[in-house]
């Protein structure tokens, strides 16, 4: 019984401690963060807002456009200054994606 507990706590570990190199946080139960993703050279903020999104379940399946050329579609915006990204999932079950572009 010991070696299995001890097995299970170093297995547990190692998946903690270990992983793939990523350029996004991802937490292991939650994540819900905001990123940047390009900034243009314009010193004025943009007056307009589009979103695009997609969702992934189970990293198996995945649907939707979450194209900047979307979200400019969906905001009516022609010049762009601004775009971040969105990330949100639980457990990596259900996994929301969304472009958020700032623009004229």
């Amino acid at each position: 019984m010991k070696n299995k507990l001890k097995t299970l706590c170093v297995t547990g570990a190692m998946m903690t401690l270990t992983g793939c190199g990523s350029t996004v946080p991802i937490g292991a139960i939650i994540t819900d963060v905001n990123l940047p993703i390009v900034a243009t050279a314009v010193n004025s903020e943009g007056t307009k807002t589009g979103e695009a999104s997609c969702v992934s379940y189970l990293s198996m399946v995945a649907k939707g456009d979450c194209s900047i050329e979307a979200a400019k579609k969906n905001g009516k915006i022609t010049t762009v200054t601004s775009v971040d990204w969105h990330y949100d999932t639980i457990l990596g079950i259900v996994n929301n994606y969304k472009v958020i572009v700032h623009g004229k």
